[in-house]
Order: structure tokens, then C-alpha cells, then sequence
């Protein structure tokens, strides 16, 4: 068998079912148990038969010993042909023999007794592969997050072990964090939150609806903070060249509903219609880089048409607050809005401003 020839090209439409290269019909009581590495031209690196007849003897499985040396020689050169010459001539050769060693010999088909040890077998389930790179792609991202998970829990779970099993009883966040959804944004890693100091909601464009705009997942969290954690903080975060903004930026038919982005993004409207009436001489980008801050500045009044948010802030127990993060050079900027008591919602002034750099 590990004389033929490389197949034509026309071999590579082939279909690629793990059934079908593994052998699933000739699984003789499940003895073989196969372990794959594949890199990213879909050849296989490894493929390691373990097989133990003693153990499937005595778990009730049927096997003919006559076959055995068979179906590894088989299952052997299938890995040979992957090795040497690759997905389509292992396609291609284990499509044409299998019918006619299925016909041959039939008992290849055997199936194990009702009761299956287990452990003894592990089962390929899935069928499709999109192509053989995603998969080692694939892989190789879960790899590294498993990693990152286990240090995660060797360096900082175990070492702190008793405050993790607080967490797990409750949570006493001090802050309300809104943040956009940008993946360049991580408000746990700019600004060093640890678990159970922060509630976080992470949307397009770090945006607080007003009250009257109904149920959504950000008023939700909203509530929750508020009502149920009390948080003592809400903080909301903008940042740089923000694509909810440039799209909010760019609208220009507002009752466009076409889109679940600019369906969103329609609540900092007032936030473009100001940033276009005060900086109409400036470029696009710096327009936005405007409308990036006033957008902060709107969620913060949004935040005060919630009556059990304007109620908190009025009695001095909940501060609002609002931040900016340049990622370009990587600065912080950072304000809290002082309402005065005697007149919440017309009268305003920023205090406790700060640049850092």
C-alpha cells in the first residue's frame, strides 16, 4: 500500500470525514485509540495505536486475533501516506480500499459488548473540519488561554485563596464601570481592577441610555450596581479612536434601522450634534476625538434621568465620574461631575480633574 503513486489534483475534493480516515468501520470493539497532532497542512505527526487485547478481552469485547495485525498494518500505512504524500493521497487510498476490505472481511465491523468499559476508547465525534490550519489555529489560542488560565490559578487563586472563597459568598464592589466593548480597551488591565472590585458593562462606544429609552442591558446592570451592590462609584470610560463613535460620526440618515450598530449608537446623538455644531472647522478625526469626550460627558447626564441614580447623588452617596484613555500615547484622563444639590439637573461643574501620564 505504501507504494502507490500520489493521486491527481483532482483527488483533493475529496470529502474529509474523521470517519472516514480513522477507520470507524473497521473498529474492531473500539481497540484503537488514537492521538493527533496535526500541524497546519493537515499531516499527521503522530498517530499512536494502543492496544491492549488482555483488557478487551476481559472488559467483553470480540476480537478475532487473526485481523488484529491487519487492521494496525493497515492504520499504519494510512499514517505513512500522511506523512510522505500528504491529505490526498491518504483520502484518496483509504476511500478506494475500504469497501473492498469491508467486503473481505466482514467481522472488521464487529461491535463491542452492551456494556463498554470506560476510558478504554476515545471517541472522535466530530465529523467536520473547516480546514486542517483552523483547527491547529484553533488549538494552539485554546493552548495559550489554558496556560494563561493555570498560571492565573497557580500565581494568583491559590496564593490568594482565602479572599477568592470570600468572593464566592458575595461581592461589595465600590465601583460601576462602563466601558467600551473595543477589545483594546480593558478596564482590568489599565487600571488594575481585581475581581470583586468593579461591576462591570462593556458596550459599543461606552454608551448610558437615557431612562425613558427603555429596557437594556446596560440600564439592567445599571439597577443591579445601584440597587442591589450599592456600588459608591459609577466611572464611565472613552477612549480613542472609538469605531462606535466614528460610526455615530458618520450617520447620516438617523431613522436608518438597517443596522444593529447605528440602531445603538443613536443614543449618543446629541453627543455628534453638539461635537458638529462646536468643532464643524476641524478634520473628521479630530471631530470624533471631540465627540469621543462629549460622549462621556452626555452618558453622565443620562445617568442622572434614572431616579434612583439622581436620588443616591443628591444625598451624597453615589459619585459619578468620567475618563478618558488615549492608547495612542497612552494617557488617562480623568473628572468627576459635581451636581449641586440645590438644583441637580441644571446645574453642573466638573471637579477633581486630572491628567495622567
Amino acid at each position: 500500500m505504501a507504494n502507490l503513486t500520489q493521486p491527481s489534483t483532482s483527488c483533493k475534493n475529496v470529502s474529509l470525514k474523521t470517519s472516514a480516515i480513522f477507520g470507524l468501520k473497521l473498529r474492531l470493539g473500539d481497540f484503537e485509540q488514537a492521538r493527533l497532532n496535526l500541524s497546519g497542512s493537515f499531516r499527521i505527526c503522530t498517530f499512536k495505536i494502543l492496544y491492549d487485547y488482555r483488557t478487551m478481552q476481559h472488559s467483553g469485547l470480540i476480537l478475532r486475533d487473526k485481523h488484529a495485525p491487519f487492521c494496525i498494518l493497515y492504520l499504519a500505512n494510512l499514517m505513512i501516506m500522511f506523512e510522505q504524500w500528504g491529505t490526498d493521497t491518504a483520502v484518496f487510498c483509504h476511500n478506494t480500499f475500504l469497501p473492498g476490505i469491508c467486503r473481505i472481511n466482514p467481522s472488521l465491523g464487529l461491535k463491542a459488548s452492551a456494556v463498554e468499559p470506560p476510558g478504554l476508547t476515545r471517541r472522535i465525534t466530530r465529523e467536520k473540519f473547516k480546514t486542517a490550519s483552523d483547527k491547529q489555529d484553533e488549538k494552539e489560542l485554546f493552548d495559550e488561554l489554558k496556560n494563561r488560565f493555570l498560571s492565573f490559578k497557580r500565581n494568583t487563586y491559590l496564593e490568594n485563596m482565602e479572599h477568592y472563597q470570600d468572593l464566592a459568598k458575595s461581592q461589595s464592589p465600590k465601583f460601576m464601570v462602563i466601558a467600551c466593548a473595543d477589545s483594546r480597551v480593558c478596564p482590568s488591565v489599565i487600571l488594575g481592577f481585581q475581581p470583586g472590585e468593579a461591576f462591570m458593562i462593556r458596550n459599543v462606544a461606552n454608551l448610558v441610555p437615557p431612562f425613558e429609552h427603555g429596557p437594556s442591558e446596560t440600564n439592567a446592570a445599571l439597577e443591579f450596581a445601584v440597587n442591589t451592590l450599592q456600588v459608591e462609584n459609577i466611572l464611565v470610560i472613552g477612549h480613542s479612536c472609538c469605531g462606535g463613535i466614528q460610526a455615530l460620526m458618520s450617520m447620516q440618515d438617523v431613522s436608518d434601522d438597517s443596522s444593529f450598530i447605528k440602531s445603538w449608537v443613536r443614543v449618543g446623538r446629541n453627543a455628534s450634534i453638539s461635537t458638529k455644531a462646536t468643532a464643524s472647522g476641524l478634520s473628521f478625526d479630530q471631530q470624533c476625538r471631540h465627540c469621543e469626550k462629549e460622549s462621556v460627558i452626555r452618558s453622565l447626564s443620562n445617568l442622572l434621568t434614572y431616579p434612583w441614580i439622581e436620588e443616591r447623588v443628591m444625598r451624597e452617596t453615589l459619585s459619578l465620574h468620567g475618563g478618558y484613555y488615549n492608547f495612542i500615547d497612552c494617557t488617562f484622563e480623568k473628572w468627576t461631575v459635581d451636581y449641586m444639590a440645590r438644583s441637580i439637573k441644571g446645574n453642573a461643574a466638573i471637579k477633581n480633574q486630572s491628567f495622567w501620564h
